[in-house]
């Protein structure tokens, strides 16, 4: 499949902090694909050295096989972009912030603007610096539609919006997704995000935690539990252990890459009477995968109880991400330069 966004080894610090830390992804054309973290993962640093308004320290990023830096300006015309929060010319009309742009853009652009303003019913003739939150977050929506981008790029679209909106614009998301546009949505908000993402990417104090296909990571991270007959012990190694839990004769846990063969060997034990595996939501795999960063030895311990798993057990036990180069800030935070 074609790669559409891509960044190799991506930097970037402010006064000395890494903030985006030698970042790696690829977005398949057609994608949905939600960059995932608390606020200060990076997200928004790496969306603005996507945009061309940031100049990576090191590593670089491409859109549509062009250099996000060197080729800023031609990559306007051909991407769309909403920052977390849009600036615009206050004493303009909804409508005449739209003719205005619509001069940098080609034919149609004002036309599909109206339409679009519409749809988000927005009042053409209320002044830009009279509107709500979520009716400026509106505006910047439609004048990045309004340009037919064939990349989109969103931070934190949907916050303002009232739940109808919300809905409405996620669903046209999958619609521009259906005829080939590329869609990198940043946000915070997992849960809604994972009802029409189809790729995602975890991020923490700038580090990649996981990215994959959500098919390929419902696989790739599952619960399993096990019942044994009698007080269980630790079983042998499955895969990364990310949390795990203890409750009598009940074992359970968040693995990372289950080892198929060991999970088939569990089936066959007289002392085990009940194998289940079950898939995560995207916020529960955040979860378990930024306490696994946090404490890369030691699985998180959700049990009461004095049974305790300190390790990840066995030679096939690795965790979420590698553990931090000599010399790296312990904490990482986003800092944007004034």
């Amino acid at each position: 499949m074609e790669t559409i966004i891509a960044t190799e080894g991506l930097t970037k610090s402010f006064h000395g902090k890494i903030v985006v830390n030698r970042l790696d992804l690829q977005v398949p054309r057609g994608a949905i694909f939600a960059l995932l973290g608390d606020n200060g993962a990076g997200k928004s640093t790496t969306i603005r050295m996507l945009t061309g308004l940031l100049e990576p320290d090191a590593g670089r990023a491409f859109i549509l096989g062009e250099d996000c830096w060197a080729r800023a300006i031609a990559l306007r015309h051909r991407v769309g972009y909403v920052p977390e929060k849009p600036r615009f010319y206050d004493w303009m009309t909804v409508r005449e912030i739209g003719w205005f742009t619509a001069g940098f853009h080609k034919p149609g652009f004002f036309y599909r603007y109206v339409g679009l303003i519409d749809r988000f019913r927005l009042d053409a003739s209320t002044q830009l610096k009279a509107l709500s939150k979520g009716g400026y977050a509106k505006v910047g929506l439609a004048l990045a539609l309004a340009s037919d981008p064939e990349v989109l790029i969103l931070d934190e679209p949907t916050s303002g919006l009232d739940l109808f909106i919300r809905r409405e614009f996620l669903a046209s998301m999958v619609e521009l997704a259906g005829v080939g546009r590329t869609i990198l949505i940043s946000s915070h908000g997992i849960a809604e995000v994972e009802r029409v993402a189809s790729h995602a990417a975890f991020m923490a104090e700038g580090r990649l935690l996981l990215t994959d296909s959500i098919e390929g990571l419902r696989k790739r991270l599952v619960r399993v539990r096990l019942r044994f007959a009698n007080t269980p012990p630790p079983p042998a190694a499955l895969g990364a252990v990310l949390e795990h839990e203890v409750s009598g004769r009940l074992w359970q846990a968040v693995l990372q890459d289950p080892d198929p063969a060991e999970m088939a060997k569990l089936r066959s034990r007289e002392d085990i009477y009940d194998v289940d595996e079950s898939p995560l939501s995207l916020e529960e795999m955040y979860t378990a995968l930024l306490a696994r960063f946090h404490h890369p030895s030691q699985p998180r311990e959700t049990s009461n109880g004095e049974d305790r798993w300190d390790k990840p057990s066995g030679p096939g036990a690795s965790s979420a991400v590698g553990p931090r180069r000599r010399g790296e800030p312990a904490h990482e935070e986003e800092v944007e330069p004034s």
